[in-house]
């Protein structure tokens, strides 16, 4: 991995004709600001975003269905059949 700063981005050219993913920072406050992924790593790094959201719908579904199941059934209400 590939450390650069924002004033790197200028030169463009060599900026974006790497085949490393670039951890990029800015120069001044010293702070992440975040990943440059290069085309050459796509379908590896897709794999990866679609594995990391599917694991986040699982836990939100099971805050969902966690709810459901402390939600007292009340006269006239209708079961949704989570034990």
């Amino acid at each position: 991995m590939i450390e650069a700063t924002l004033a790197d981005l200028r030169k463009s050219s060599d900026f974006f004709s790497t085949n490393d993913i670039i951890h990029i920072l800015d120069g001044r406050k010293k702070e992440e600001i975040g990943y440059f992924v290069p085309k050459a790593l796509k379908n590896e790094f897709n794999a990866f975003l679609e594995q990391v959201e599917k694991k986040r719908k699982q836990v939100l579904l099971k805050r969902v269905a966690l709810a459901q199941k402390r939600d007292p059934i009340e006269d006239g209400a209708v079961d949704d059949g989570i034990n």
